[in-house]
């Protein structure tokens, strides 16, 4: 019986002897591995950077944003366009006695504006707020420090800056100290915000101006008490869900709608991540696929390339025969020298892979996340695939008669 190492050997060196071919064949494998392995990485960066964006707004919280709005002539604006939300909602929510299990409440008011200095001027989001903004949003400063309760309440004309801003409007020098005026008000820059290291399309976390939410109505003009968002952080993780239903009960009273009609939404950070990571994933699935048709197509350009190889091979496995080679031996051989070929076409298409998640980055600003248990699987699928569209030409070359293989001319 022929050793499976003599069998390795002369797999290989079938496979050595005709090394154009060899890669040709293997390419459209590598095609498919190398896809593989960047859509898998690119849905993983997809996910993974959700998840940090998400985190980013800060620990336990709740979301809630008011319902639609509905103008003069009957348009109705989409959710978050309505001012159902109030200061009142904020401060009931606030109430120990009424919501036991929500920590903080931090209504946030927004509205798009200029800010200037002497030498710059810059277009940013105005986000009136509380004290608390920083702790429930997870948020540092960089230098300077936030508002007092004092300021808050006596509607102080002071703003702390994010980094971005800051570095838009004081590229010179240190924005603490400095004056910014908006809409004619003139602000006192007391503090700026540390990086988030936010990318793409939560850029934003690092461009936007904060102002005490009485110093925001001021700025703005309005008598309206409605802010854009609350910001609710329940006492603890295991608490949320209470929290939740807490909000929920609250505000459906003070606003006097029922659980059918309720003026407005109330999101949580896994909800969030969960809507997100399933639109990710039907994308990795989409992706995926496209991935496989090329794999299947390399694995047909490994069958058509083994039935080439019987064919020219005939004199010699006729040979082997009828020194004593059995039909087993005949298709070990052929089904190593596919199985060569898949794997080496899969490790080129890793190969390929990593330096595409290497470059991409750099390229289209998206993460790719590279997953050592998506290379193992892809290795395997090459080797089984090579193996698995070789079984055919394997199985024509064992059954071949010796007599006809060296009649063949």
């Amino acid at each position: 019986m022929i050793a499976w190492s003599d069998t390795f050997r002369a797999g290989t060196e079938a496979v050595r002897a005709h090394r154009l071919r060899s890669l040709l064949t293997a390419l459209g494998i590598l095609i498919g591995i190398a896809s593989v392995v960047l859509t898998v990485g690119l849905g993983l960066g997809a996910q993974r950077q959700v998840q940090d964006q998400i985190a980013a707004l800060g620990s336990n919280l709740l979301i809630v944003s008011p319902g639609s709005s509905t103008d003069s002539s009957g348009v109705r604006g989409g959710f978050g366009s309505g001012t159902t939300l109030t200061t009142a909602d904020a401060n009931a929510l606030a109430d120990n006695e009424t919501a036991p299990d929500v920590a903080r409440v931090v209504p946030v008011s927004t509205s798009n504006q200029v800010l200037r200095t002497s030498a710059q001027n810059w277009t940013t989001e105005l986000s009136g707020t509380n004290i608390a903004w920083p702790e429930v949003r997870g948020r540092k400063l960089a230098s300077g420090r936030f508002f007092t309760l004092a300021e808050a309440e006596q509607a102080a004309p002071v703003v702390v800056l994010a980094s971005d801003t800051a570095s838009e409007l004081f590229s010179g020098g240190n924005a603490v100290g400095s004056t910014v005026t908006v809409a004619g008000t003139q602000l006192t820059v007391i503090g700026v915000l540390a990086a988030t290291g936010a990318t793409g399309t939560d850029a934003s976390e690092n461009d936007m101006a904060l102002v005490p939410l009485a110093t925001a109505f001021q700025v703005s003009g309005s008598s309206s008490t409605a802010v854009s968002n609350l910001y609710i952080q329940a006492s603890s993780k295991d608490s949320l869900p209470a929290a939740y239903q807490e909000v929920q009960n609250t505000l459906t009273n003070l606003h006097g709608v029922t659980s059918t009609s309720r003026d407005f939404t109330i999101a949580t950070q896994s909800s969030l991540i969960q809507t997100a990571n399933a639109t990710n994933r039907t994308m990795t699935v989409l992706l995926a696929g496209v991935a496989a048709i090329s794999l299947l197509v390399g694995g047909i350009g490994v069958m058509n390339i083994m039935l080439v190889s019987v064919t020219e091979r005939i004199r010699e496995i006729g040979l082997r025969k009828a020194l004593g080679g059995t039909p087993r031996a005949i298709r070990r051989q052929f089904l190593v020298e596919a199985g060569v070929l898949g794997l080496l076409g899969g490790i080129a298409g890793v190969a390929v892979g990593v330096l595409g998640a290497i470059a991409l980055p750099h390229l289209i600003d998206q993460p790719v996340t590279l997953s050592g248990l998506a290379i193992g699987t892809a290795l395997l699928v090459s080797l089984g695939l090579g193996i698995a569209f070789g079984v055919y030409p394997a199985s024509r070359a064992a059954n071949l008669l010796p007599i006809q293989a060296l009649r063949n001319d």
